[in-house]
């Protein structure tokens, strides 16, 4: 099971116990957001792509969606979701439990601007009912990013 996966790639660090088995779906940011108590926006939704044959993850705040003329810029290629029915064996999670954490090896994973904002955040941890509250800067460190991109709209102040 994919959590089981993430739980065990978290104990290296001694964190496995900080991944929450929720009672509620949470594989929506609406789900997540209520089992979790929390705002959508603090939802860490992570969105998975093929470039080219790159499959890559960008993890972005819950209210934040993709902008696809900064994901041209910033990816040179349009915006091209993972079909759902192959997410899994592409990213080693299945749909609604995507994450960042314990994914296939050729996985890229980048983070979105739109999380700056907050001092924590709420990643799924493999499973449409698992979460794990992490500062941006474990988030940056357990999800081995390359970068922080700017490929989303709809969430900026102002």
């Amino acid at each position: 099971m994919s959590i089981e996966k993430v739980k065990e790639y978290f104990s290296q660090w001694n964190m496995q116990d900080r991944v929450r088995e929720l009672d509620h779906s949470s594989a929506t940011v609406e789900e997540a957001a209520a089992a979790l108590h929390t705002e959508g926006k603090r939802i860490a939704k992570t969105m998975s792509f093929m470039v080219d044959t790159q499959p890559i993850l960008v993890v972005m705040a819950g209210d934040a969606r993709v902008d696809n003329h900064k994901f041209k810029e910033r990816f040179h290629k349009k915006a091209s979701m993972i079909k759902t029915d192959v997410v899994e064996d592409v990213i080693g999670h299945p749909v609604g439990g995507v994450c960042p954490f314990a994914i296939k090896p050729n996985v890229k994973v980048f983070l979105d601007d739109s999380l700056k904002r907050f001092t924590t955040v709420f990643p799924a941890c493999g499973t449409g009912n698992s979460a794990i509250e992490l500062t941006l800067s474990e988030l940056e460190t357990y999800s081995h990013s390359l970068a922080w991109v700017h490929v989303s709209k709809d969430w900026q102040i102002g």
